[in-house]
């Protein structure tokens, strides 16, 4: 469809809102563009100042009947949810802007919701799949290490479980960030890409020799046998050429390392398949460490230390966003008071 020149410039100023009043990231933002887009294409980019409160009753049955572009299946009702919230809040805001006043009421984009059934649904907390330490060192063990692409893949992995980084501060840190006598890793928000620009030293958390190990030898075979500087990745990518029957193949290690996280997440997939376990992604590590910690700290300084180790200025976010004690272990703790 042809777009909107209005509705185009309205949504323009509306996502630099968000990102510079908000400080909200440009995933959120590209959330928030594809559920615009979805309505847009419901009302055949009718112009936002036409909106009528049928039109968000009739969008809201027809996303129920729609399926995910990505998977084929019906959107889930937390999908739904997602996307009517990025849509509520849009027309909060444009209930106020000039133009738009005397078409759009705040009360408007209160239809812009779910059922409270259904919205329950869509909050309820679902445990997510969390690997064991014991799970995580099965998956390293099971990884060769011959080529350079295998031994930087069982590198990155055993990283991970070391320091609990996210994707992109991994795909970003560079040999200059490591530091093997301290036993740590600089995240200089300047150089790496850390959530919310946060700059903070990360220890080596005390996984196990045997992991530490096979870090260590992969920054030491990067700086003696690769002869790498201060300033190149910690995990470069892949080089790509052309093989000997003129098709595309993995020739060694690049020069650069990666854009984004993506291969990170391919990395540990190809991982834990090759190893027959359900695939686990790099960020849910971070809550085996939470765990971890749980069992390790004895003492609100030894848990606070915990938690500034993973990035976190305030322990309550470590508790809200790791800390819930897992079903198992639930059941675990309440046998055990019992007996």
């Amino acid at each position: 469809m042809t777009p909107n020149p209005q509705n185009e410039r309205v949504k323009r100023r509306y996502l630099a809102y968000l990102k510079e009043a908000k400080q909200l990231a440009d995933q959120t933002l590209d959330g928030v563009a594809r559920a615009l887009s979805l309505f847009e294409r419901h009302t055949k980019r009718k112009d936002f100042r036409a909106f009528h409160i049928q039109q968000a009753i009739n969008f809201k049955t027809d996303l129920a009947t729609q399926r995910s572009a990505r998977t084929g299946i019906p959107r889930s009702v937390s999908s739904r949810h997602t996307i009517l919230l990025a849509l509520r809040e849009f027309y909060r805001w444009l209930a106020g802007q000039p133009g738009y006043k005397s078409r759009i009421a705040y009360t408007d984009a209160a239809y812009f919701s779910l059922s409270l059934k259904e919205a329950r649904v869509a909050k309820a907390r679902r445990e997510p799949p969390t690997p064991t330490i014991e799970q995580v060192r099965h998956v390293i063990q099971m990884m060769p290490a011959v080529t350079d692409i295998e031994r930087r893949n069982r590198a990155l992995i055993a990283f991970t479980l070391l320091t609990g980084a996210r994707v992109g501060a991994t795909a970003s840190l560079r040999l200059k960030h490591v530091d093997l006598v301290e036993g740590k890793i600089i995240q200089d928000a300047r150089e790496v890409s850390t959530k919310f620009s946060k700059s903070f030293p990360t220890y080596f958390f005390p996984i196990g020799n045997d992991i530490l190990a096979i870090f260590v030898e992969w920054v030491r075979y990067l700086r003696v046998e690769k002869l790498l500087g201060h300033n190149d990745p910690l995990f470069p990518a892949s080089r790509v050429g052309l093989g000997r029957d003129q098709q595309f193949e993995v020739q060694g290690l690049a020069s650069d390392g990666w854009s984004d996280g993506a291969p990170v997440r391919q990395i540990f997939r190809d991982a834990f398949q090759r190893a027959g376990l359900t695939y686990c992604n790099p960020h849910s590590v971070r809550r085996t460490l939470v765990l971890l910690g749980e069992q390790l700290c004895h003492t609100p300084e030894e848990f606070k230390s915990w938690s500034q180790n993973l990035g976190h200025e305030e322990v309550l976010t470590t508790f809200r966003s790791y800390g819930v004690v897992s079903d198992r272990r639930q059941a675990d703790i309440i046998r055990g008071l019992g007996r």
